[in-house]
């Protein structure tokens, strides 16, 4: 679904990704951990092609992001870490702007719209403007139109941050229901107690260089995340 290989991206002199290569196959909940500018958000905006690189390449679903950006663009979605909505809308003109994009048909984008504002508790609050929404239902109505257009891959950089316990069950449950249906999902996160129970995969990051990877009895062993995270990035 996912394939990294060597990428390279560098501000200056100061690489920020260090010839990484990864692989996320479908069906697969893929975490990606690291301290404060390790390289993820880095990573993560080169994949959804936001950012250039300067060597590597990345593939989604066989397509290359860089020779074809907009046919990849269509198999994925991207939750930012702050997600930047457009405050003059209401919520539900956002959703649908979203669906237009992406040509959702009107009973589908209807549907979804209806099974997920439910599920996050925001339905009442769509006819409202996106200026008067705390942080977590901004964060609610980035979940919603990510998935609107049944992407094959979402991409998440701290999708947790804001969302309540609640919100963040429903998020877990829904990230569950993609990758049961043969998607994927590639995510940042610090909180490693939710990366240790809900992941298939995990890949640890430090100074643009990964440093180790695999399934989470591989990358852990006897221990537990967090004692192999400290351990690493000690090291």
């Amino acid at each position: 679904m996912l394939r990294i290989e060597n990428l390279t991206k560098t501000y200056g002199a100061q690489k920020a990704v260090d010839d990484l290569s990864l692989h996320i196959r479908p069906g697969e909940i893929y975490g990606f951990i690291g301290h404060n500018g390790a390289g993820k958000t880095t990573t993560l905006k080169s994949v959804v092609g936001i950012l250039n690189f300067d060597k590597g390449e990345i593939y989604i679903n066989g397509s290359s992001i860089k020779t074809n950006p907009v046919e990849c663009k269509r198999l994925i979605a991207y939750i930012p870490d702050n997600p930047d909505l457009y405050d003059f809308m209401s919520g539900i003109k956002y959703l649908n702007f979203i669906a237009d994009i992406y040509g959702v048909s009107p009973d589908e984008r209807q549907e979804k719209i209806r099974k997920y504002a439910d599920a996050f508790e925001l339905t009442k609050d769509l006819a409202q403007p996106i200026s008067s929404y705390s942080h977590g239902m901004k964060q609610k109505l980035a979940v919603i139109s990510a998935w609107i257009h049944s992407p094959r891959l979402i991409i998440m950089d701290e999708p947790f941050v804001g969302l309540d316990p609640k919100a963040a069950f429903t998020l877990k449950e829904m990230m569950h229901e993609l990758c049961d249906n043969g998607g994927a999902i590639f995510f940042s996160t610090h909180v490693l107690e939710v990366a240790e129970k809900l992941c298939d995969k995990i890949a640890i990051i430090k100074q643009g260089r990964l440093i180790k990877s695999g399934t989470m009895e591989e990358v852990r062993g006897d221990e537990s995340l967090e004692e192999v995270f400290l351990e690493l990035e000690a090291e």
